[in-house]
């Protein structure tokens, strides 16, 4: 999978990992895709929230095992 962005969002808890990750994509191109990096144990259900409410697509959710949440998304 190619990732055209990265953002590392750790040590930001909510809404800050949504509301950047919301601006870099609003930059991008659709079919483009952003890998997030984050560390609030939120951020998996967030993001997924937030892809079903944006039509964005959540290609990635795992944890790593430095203990952060790395998510891929999909620009609409």
């Amino acid at each position: 999978m190619q990732i055209d962005r990265s953002l590392d969002l750790s040590g930001l808890n909510c809404p800050l990992p949504i509301l950047r990750a919301k601006k870099a994509l609003a930059d991008m191109e659709s079919g483009t895709v952003l890998e997030v990096i984050a560390t609030d144990p939120g951020a998996p259900g967030d993001f997924a929230a937030f892809c079903r409410q944006t039509g964005n697509t959540l290609l990635e959710s795992a944890a790593t095992v430095e203990g952060k949440f790395k998510l891929v998304l999909q620009r609409k």
